[in-house]
């Protein structure tokens, strides 16, 4: 029987839920169980697919093609056995969407239709069918205590605990314990209200994890124990760290894997072992040098919104033995600036993924300082269309080369619409420009086919991978022989249809761009090959230079 691990907040928001769930995930796989982790978000959209990465940060894309919660992508980078599905993630608005189906249909036969039970009874079974067949799932409910949006979820859990029982459920609490530097204190009362708020909706936490900037004293953990209905030894510190991959070193001294065993009567488990956490640690500590890397976007304000990218090229740098400082350039502002001024300093440049037209001329500008100057470059999905349209424009004299997301009429459709195409199940999708934009990309992995003889094989390795998709707009293969005579390679091609994956520039030191998004897959522990490779290439630019 699974057992499941509830995680809440309190006090304030982005105190690192999904992070300190993530550690305990990581910290009990490496006792050798199987683990797996769910997010429920409180907010009434079905998924977070259209919302701006402004609102919400980045889209974190599973492998069957579910738009989730950037939370998933930390669940992922942490776990190594485990990989997130469309189970591991819903709304509330995914939730009343099922509910008022079934209303329509007359499954409830003309019953009334009520929170309770009818919304919490939809919470618990997905919960429980998502894991299914695992060890231990933990559980995050998305907010904070007290959110009106959020008590569907609180309820849902409560009753949960109840009907799994004391040793096959608990509930983990992060809260924070404020410094006020007047009185050269920390204070525990907004913790101890934030339990209060807890019980008076019937849940008593397990588990107090204190996001604090100090240390904690012994009698200030007891103090919150005695206030809080909690065991000494279970309120647990969670100090700022260096890196985030600290953190599972972190609980396993304070004991968090021996309290969950010895609830859930895990037996005779290893110790868990955390050498590897402790090598990427030791590498991301003690680099040789900086590279910089310059991220062009339209989102840069936000760095969440490129946050499966930005740890893509942590976890390169730790592969490289370098620290890889990201500077990001506003896309737009990039049209009117000085573009060697803005790039000149940069050892690679990269353009991320995106849509619509704000800011992809600042975009090619940077792309085409990139090609002609030799700096390795690495475009993905949006950036990979940029790049062939900037060499068709620049370098095969197609001059009015654009993508119809931008132009419908142009004379050269580069980069059009796929009306239909197989998804990860080899199921038939269709879309047209009338289609509802939720839910109607190309999404999840999808298998393609690598030319013998280009570099993005020798980078992999395989002349057929696995990588995952999120995008509406594919290149136009009647432009290939003119790209190609061009000096432009098409060196990758999904493995059904033909559709055009990678490119790369064959004169050019290290000029890659993909239309799939190989952050989604890049791990701390295991870096990703085509993430490796880039800050190799700029780690080699960086020592040319020097």
């Amino acid at each position: 029987m699974t057992h499941f691990i509830f995680v809440t907040g309190g006090v304030v928001s982005s105190l690192g839920k999904g992070i300190s769930a993530a550690s305990v995930a990581a910290l009990l796989e490496a006792r050798g169980l199987k683990v797996t982790m769910v997010k429920m978000d409180p907010y009434i959209n079905v998924d977070p697919g259209t919302m701006s990465p402004f609102q919400h940060g980045e889209v974190f894309v599973t492998e069957d093609g579910a738009e989730t919660d950037l939370d998933l992508g930390y669940y992922e980078r942490f776990l190594k056995r485990s990989k997130m599905t469309k189970l591991n993630n819903f709304t509330s608005g995914r939730v009343y969407q099922d509910v008022l189906n079934k209303e329509r249909r007359g499954d409830y036969l003309g019953g009334t239709v009520q929170v309770i039970p009818h919304i919490t009874d939809n919470i618990k079974a997905r919960v429980l069918a998502a894991g299914k067949g695992f060890d231990v799932a933990i559980v995050e409910i998305g907010g904070t205590v007290g959110d009106i949006e959020s008590l569907p979820f609180m309820e849902s859990v409560r009753q949960l605990m109840v009907e799994l029982g004391h040793k096959h459920s608990m509930l983990m609490h992060l809260t924070l314990l404020p410094y006020i530097k007047s009185a050269a204190e920390l204070k525990t009362k907004p913790t101890q209200h934030s339990v209060k708020e807890l019980l008076s909706i019937g849940i008593q936490p397990d588990i107090l994890i204190c996001r604090t900037e100090h240390d904690v004293d012994a009698d200030t953990r007891r103090k919150i124990a005695l206030f809080t209905n909690v065991r000494p030894e279970a309120v647990v510190v969670c100090k700022d760290a260096k890196t985030i991959y600290e953190i599972p070193r972190n609980f396993y001294e304070q004991d968090v894997d021996d309290l969950i065993c010895e609830r859930f009567g895990f037996d005779n488990l290893p110790e868990a072992d955390l050498t590897d956490w402790d090598q990427v640690c030791e590498a991301l500590f003690n680099p040789e040098f900086t590279v910089r890397v310059a991220m062009v976007g339209k989102y840069v304000e936000l760095p969440d919104a490129y946050k499966s990218v930005n740890e893509a090229l942590l976890h390169a740098g730790i592969r490289n033995r370098v620290k890889v400082q990201i500077d990001y350039i506003d896309a737009e502002q990039l049209e009117s600036l000085d573009v060697n001024e803005a790039l000149g300093d940069a050892d690679a440049i990269l353009v991320p993924g995106g849509f619509g037209e704000r800011g992809t001329e600042g975009k090619m500008k940077a792309i085409r300082f990139a090609r002609e100057n030799k700096i390795p470059y690495l475009g993905i999905c949006l950036g990979m269309q940029l790049a062939v349209i900037e060499f068709a424009r620049n370098v095969a004299g197609l001059l009015e080369a654009t993508s119809t997301e931008f132009n419908r009429n142009t004379k050269h459709p580069l980069i059009g619409l796929i009306t239909e195409w197989l998804d990860e199940r080899g199921e038939l999708q269709q879309r047209s420009n009338e289609s509802n934009l939720g839910g109607t990309m190309r999404l999840g992995t999808q298998t393609s086919e690598l030319v013998e003889g280009t570099n993005i094989r020798e980078i992999y390795g395989l002349a057929e991978i696995s990588e995952r998709h999120r995008h509406r707009y594919e290149m136009n293969n009647r432009y290939i022989d003119d790209l190609e005579k061009a000096g432009m390679k098409i060196s990758g091609y999904s493995a059904v249809q033909h559709l055009v994956e990678t490119v790369e520039i064959s004169d050019h030191p290290w000029f890659i761009a993909v239309q799939f998004h190989p952050e989604f897959t890049s791990s701390p522990r295991d870096g990703h090959p085509l993430f490796a490779g880039f800050i190799a290439a700029a780690k080699n630019q960086f020592q040319a230079k020097a």
